[in-house]
């Protein structure tokens, strides 16, 4: 019989042990993210994918907050973060130190991100926007790749937190 594991089975590390580890190379932004619970998924999300960092931008909330931290389950402890009001100059910033900008977002020239596994192993900064209004266009116009989830139905429209866990499965296997 396959038996479920238990949580205390599960071999976890302390947020000691996981800041001192080696990260995958890549850095999440969050461009005016609105949902608190959103912005705590993405700790998690990003503890889970072991990211770099998570850089807060313009209206996205920022640790502590009692409705982040009930979906971060303590990430926001483990995972680095800093907010910046700008993420154009983010982004700047970013690009100068040699890390490669996706925006993850619908454009009319777009990587489809299965076909990621083609480019090659860098540091790369994902960006993923705003729940109405999406990655904003000056971030747009700034980034190295602009990469697209395909889909098949009707609304062609994920949830942001669901998104960014499929765009970070795909990036952080480029580096398992």
């Amino acid at each position: 019989m396959n038996k479920k594991l238990k949580l205390w089975e599960l071999n976890r590390i302390s947020n000691q042990e996981f800041k001192s580890q080696e990260k995958f190379p890549i850095t999440v932004v969050l461009d005016s993210i609105r949902s608190l619970t959103n912005v705590g998924t993405f700790f998690r999300t990003c503890d889970a994918f072991n990211v770099d960092k998570i850089y807060l931008c313009g209206i996205t909330a920022e640790p502590p907050h009692r409705e982040i931290q009930k979906t971060a389950l303590g990430a926001t402890e483990s995972v680095d973060w800093e907010h910046r009001e700008s993420i154009v100059d983010l982004i700047k910033e970013l690009k100068a130190s040699g890390k490669k900008i996706c925006s993850i977002e619908q454009t009319k020239e777009t990587t489809l991100l299965q076909d990621i596994k083609n480019l090659p192993n860098e540091h790369y900064v994902l960006v993923f926007g705003n729940e109405v209004n999406g990655v904003d266009q000056d971030a747009i116009d700034l980034s190295d790749y602009i990469i697209e989830i395909p889909q098949f139905g009707t609304k062609h429209s994920l949830n942001v937190s669901v998104c960014a866990g499929i765009v970070m499965w795909e990036f952080g296997k480029k580096f398992i």
